[in-house]
């Protein structure tokens, strides 16, 4: 079960229970551990995401780093807003070929209008694989 904070944002709560965090993240296998403004855990197979020569696609690095950093923004951002990814960037570090990857996100910045969040990919044994920064623009729903 993943764990929220008790102000989530009721509609944001539908959406992130509903999605899964979304359809590239449930082929990927992500699983949420915990979701925050400021703090999110996820994890996702190395099995699946593999590249040609056996080892996790950096592109996967990059779906896990990104789905944390959005939905992480999603929540800060709050009742009504939603946010949408305006930059990222990744550096890898150490290559993986098996096992499980454990992203874990955490806020640089918080504001009204950007997030940025730096999210950190290690492996089983706690070693760092890469480094994802991402900045969302927070937005207001349009009315509907």
């Amino acid at each position: 079960m993943t764990r929220l904070p008790d102000d989530i944002d009721p509609v944001m709560l539908e959406i992130i229970q509903r999605t899964q965090g979304g359809e590239l993240a449930v082929k990927m296998g992500i699983e949420f551990v915990e979701l925050s403004g400021d703090y999110s855990v996820a994890r996702m197979p190395v099995e699946g995401n593999r590249q040609v020569v056996g080892l996790l696609h950096g592109g996967a690095h990059v779906v896990l780093g990104e789905t944390l950093g959005s939905v992480s923004s999603a929540i800060h951002a709050g009742a009504g807003r939603y946010a949408v990814g305006i930059e990222i960037n990744a550096t890898h570090s150490r290559s993986i070929t098996s096992g499980w990857v454990t992203g874990t996100c955490r806020a640089l910045n918080l504001g009204r209008t950007l997030a940025t969040h730096e999210i950190v990919m290690t492996d089983e044994e706690g070693r760092r694989l890469s480094t994802v920064r991402m900045t969302n623009m927070l937005l207001d729903r349009p009315a509907s």
